[in-house]
């Protein structure tokens, strides 16, 4: 089995910030909440302070303001273009998306493209809290075996050294720059 990570992988650009531009466009009040992702980002990114699920949990307050089911439906009628023909022309039976994305904003896109397996952070679509662990890093790893027990992975996808756990476990792994694919160089 092939196994991708989505976003910037077989993604051209990070879905859920397409989604949150998207939503911002459709719900204008969802910039009253402009100040506290200001502050949210700050704290993380600037300041290192919190966790990276926590800024999140923050940003995706957004939802409360969404029609979410139809939104999301409407986002990948929009842009389910920007799925990267490698993947296209690549794709199997078998694929697996793995993916810190949250998987109500990737189970529409999967459908369309008849991807069964899909392992993504679980996030309320309308609170934007997470039940359990951001899925990045070597969580994917666990979350896959937790899947597939001992599945074995033929080739992996990324475009971030992040999901390195997921390539030491591959048979082959290749890291995904725009629309340059080479092997993955592990130091």
């Amino acid at each position: 089995m092939n196994v991708y990570d989505f976003d910037k992988t077989i993604y051209d650009g990070d879905s859920t910030a397409d989604f949150y531009f998207f939503s911002l466009k459709r719900h204008k009040k969802i910039l009253f909440l402009l100040p506290s992702l200001a502050c949210a980002f700050f704290k993380f990114y600037v300041f290192r302070q919190g966790t990276k699920t926590q800024f999140k949990e923050t940003m995706y307050r957004f939802l409360c303001y969404c029609d979410i089911d139809k939104d999301v439906e409407d986002f990948w009628k929009k842009n389910q273009y920007k799925i990267k023909n490698f993947y296209i022309d690549h794709k199997l039976g078998d694929d697996v998306i793995i993916s810190a994305s949250p998987e109500f904003l990737l189970a529409p896109v999967c459908r369309r493209l008849k991807i069964k397996y899909l392992i993504a952070s679980n996030v309320d679509k309308k609170s934007g809290k997470y039940s359990g662990i951001n899925c990045h890093g070597k969580e994917k790893v666990r979350r896959f075996y937790e899947k597939f027990g001992n599945g074995v992975i033929d080739e992996f996808y990324s475009d971030s050294l992040s999901d390195t756990p997921l390539a030491e476990i591959s048979k082959k792994a290749f890291i995904v720059n725009k629309n340059k694919i080479s092997e993955w160089k592990f130091y």
